[in-house]
């Protein structure tokens, strides 16, 4: 996978989260806004190395997204709304997609299910287009893309595109849906990326590739 740096307005707080409420494709990277949230996290370092990273979730409002940073990689954390969790049994868009039972094994045991996540509100994804590395822009606004886009991620380097639960459409270049990390939850408002709940064994080493 591709590396992505997120910048620091303070190095010793080591602030790598960030808000993202909409993206514009711009080059090989989404162009979008991101105000700092207050958030500790580990060192670089302890990243690489893939220590379990916490993500605070106590400030994020229904409909946003932030990106966080896991093994040097972007993390994709939704806070999804009623409305979007409704689109993702409409038929019509599973008929969309390659992959709409998630098949695959692009997640974990349990978050192989209609809203690919443990609890449906919130879905965790690696942030990294499953055709050539690059990272999605998140455009969740119905319409946004085309007349009958659902909401989701669209990826600027070759315009492949998933749903609100990461799931990749048909007649893209991108083979399968992006990956969903083990995480699990430490809190109702904190969810740990690289540790998965009591009991599972999931890795990232068993993810797919082609």
């Amino acid at each position: 996978m591709s590396e992505a740096l997120a910048p620091s307005a303070d190095p010793d707080r080591r602030d790598f989260i960030f808000i993202a409420t909409g993206a514009a494709a711009v080059g090989a990277v989404a162009a979008v806004a991101w105000p700092l949230i207050d958030q500790m996290e580990p060192a670089a370092d302890v990243l690489a190395a893939g220590s379990p990273i916490t993500v605070d979730i106590s400030k994020l409002e229904p409909g946003q997204q932030v990106v966080v940073l896991w093994r040097s990689n972007p993390m994709f954390v939704v806070r999804r709304t009623p409305a979007m969790l409704a689109q993702l049994t409409n038929p019509r868009l599973l008929d969309m997609l390659r992959d709409p039972q998630s098949d695959s094994q692009q997640q974990p045991p349990y978050a192989r299910n209609w809203a690919r996540s443990i609890n449906p509100e919130f879905l965790v994804l690696v942030a990294v287009c499953t055709h050539l590395g690059c990272v999605p822009g998140f455009q969740p606004t119905p319409g946004a893309v085309n007349p009958t886009w659902p909401g989701g991620w669209l990826c600027p380097c070759h315009g492949s595109k998933y749903d609100l639960a990461g799931r990749v459409f048909k007649s893209v270049p991108a083979p399968l849906n992006l990956p969903v990390p083990p995480y699990s939850f430490a809190s109702p408002t904190q969810i740990v990326i690289g540790r998965n709940p009591p009991g599972e064994t999931f890795s990232v080493a068993q993810i797919q590739t082609m």
